[in-house]
């Protein structure tokens, strides 16, 4: 088996703009690990999500895994 060939990895994920929110989500984790909140166990999910043009400065929140994942892009229904 071929070993990864991790610049071309980064070349393509520059190529398909995923970089951008990769930095994001991971300005946003950084920012809870130096506030020196435990997240263990729990995602650090944004308000807006970053595949739709949100930003950390629209909000982040600890979630768990689950319900982070779970919510696919839709806002909580208002009643």
């Amino acid at each position: 088996m071929a070993p990864r060939n991790y610049k071309q990895e980064y070349k393509t994920q520059k190529a398909r703009k995923e970089h951008a929110g990769r930095m994001e989500r991971q300005r946003a984790r950084r920012a809870y690990d130096k506030g020196g909140i435990n997240r263990t166990g729990l995602d650090v999910s944004h308000n807006k999500m970053i595949k739709n043009g949100g930003k950390n400065k629209d909000g982040v929140r600890l979630e768990s895994p689950s319900k982070n994942r779970s919510r696919n892009g839709q806002s909580k229904k208002k009643k």
